[in-house]
């Protein structure tokens, strides 16, 4: 009997041991679980949070871009290998625009046998735009790139490309055109430089995080850059994004002020620009929020604005040229670097005067500049940090 209730009362003591050893470990786990949070909150306050916003075709995904590859390793293999599609596909359309345009054309001006394609490339041309209408399209070949050459190289195409602005003919057109022979390789990899040219519109949210100062974070700042599409139907998945936000980083396309919009033919490109940049300025939650302009595409502006008229755009109609040649570049973008100022001014109320903003001149596709561009952010911000932890 004495025995039994030994033994009994042993198990329940080695229960009771099991018991505790079982709560110890939980309450570790516990523990550690509190503390990684912890830390990671902690981690989180430090990251700085960069929206980056603009109009469709303002070339602000070729600018993330540009991030991955300064200040993360870039894309691999296999990541290049996906842009392939999507570069054939740019072509494709290309020569689509490009041949339906000069139909059109063609159809609507006097004197339009310039656009009149020749009788050898007509079947040719119906071929292929029949292709760049599809919603799957096929690897390139040598004989489809043979196909695509005599296109291209029609005279009729050559007067209609000259017309590019009017027909939403791609940035990258002339650029694949001219590696078109690389492209259709068998073993074909696309290369960063055609990666950066390759045009998809953005859909949804993609984020990226950074330190331009490279891989040692505790060096400078970290980031957190977000990118977000910048046609009208995508900039409801705007809203969410808006809070905590450390800077606004705002593209401006200042070569398409002669130029309408993709999703609207009927709306000039700056103007619509000037307003998505107004509405932006007005947020509430951006009245502590650092704002960074990039006037962008400044390579395609500096070789139009000689041959098209500024003041073709309503918002710069009190333009007057003074000058030719580089002068007369200078003049145009101080002219528009003025009006984006004064824009940002008439919006900022007194109580967010003290709010920085910075405007830069960018051409997306210049890496050295990007490079420098975004070190030039990082001191402004970092000096901004400062200067409200009461350090400067």
């Amino acid at each position: 009997m004495l025995y039994t209730v030994v033994q009994n009362m042993g198990i329940l003591c080695s229960r009771h041991k099991r018991g505790n050893q079982a709560n110890t470990e939980e309450n570790a786990q516990a523990a550690e679980i509190e503390r990684r949070i912890e830390q990671e909150t902690k981690a989180e306050k430090h990251i700085q949070k960069l929206l980056l916003l603009g109009a469709g075709e303002s070339g602000k995904s070729t600018i993330f871009k540009q991030i991955k590859l300064l200040f993360q390793t870039g894309f691999d293999e296999r990541e290049l290998q996906s842009y392939t599609s999507v570069i054939h596909a740019n072509v494709y359309q290309t020569i689509k625009i490009l041949h339906d345009g000069a139909k059109e054309l063609a159809l609507s001006e006097a004197g339009s046998s310039k656009y009149g394609l020749s009788i050898d490339n007509k079947e040719i041309g119906e071929k292929l735009s029949e292709i760049g209408g599809r919603l799957d399209y096929p690897r390139l070949t040598e004989e489809l790139v043979q196909d695509i050459l005599k296109i291209w190289r029609d005279p009729a195409i050559q007067e209609t490309y000259t017309r590019g602005n009017e027909l939403q003919v791609p940035d990258c057109a002339n650029y694949f055109m001219e590696n078109l022979q690389r492209l259709s390789d068998t073993n074909y990899i696309p290369t960063k430089e055609d990666v950066l040219h390759a045009r998809v519109r953005t859909t949804g949210v993609v984020e990226i995080q950074f330190s331009p100062v490279g891989e040692n974070k505790k060096s400078g700042e970290v980031y957190r850059l977000f990118d977000v599409g910048g046609q009208r139907n995508e900039r409801r998945k705007w809203i969410h994004l808006f809070e905590g936000v450390t800077a606004v980083i705002f593209c401006a396309a200042i070569s398409e002020y002669d130029q309408t919009l993709f999703e609207d033919e009927s709306r000039n490109r700056i103007m619509e620009t000037k307003e998505l940049f107004e509405w932006v300025l007005k947020q509430k939650c951006f009245e502590k929020t650092s704002f960074m302009l990039f006037l962008n595409k400044f390579d395609i502006f500096e070789k139009k604005v000689s041959k098209v008229p500024l003041n073709v755009c309503e918002w710069f109609k009190d333009y007057q040229p003074v000058s030719t040649g580089k002068q007369e570049v200078e003049h145009a973008y101080e002219f528009v670097k003025k009006k984006f100022e004064e824009l940002y001014y008439q919006n900022v109320t007194c109580d967010h005067q003290d709010r920085v903003f910075k405007i830069y001149r960018t051409t997306a596709l210049d890496q050295k500049l990007v490079k420098k561009t975004f070190k030039l952010v990082d001191e402004t911000l970092r000096r901004r940090n400062l200067f409200e932890a009461g350090l400067l």
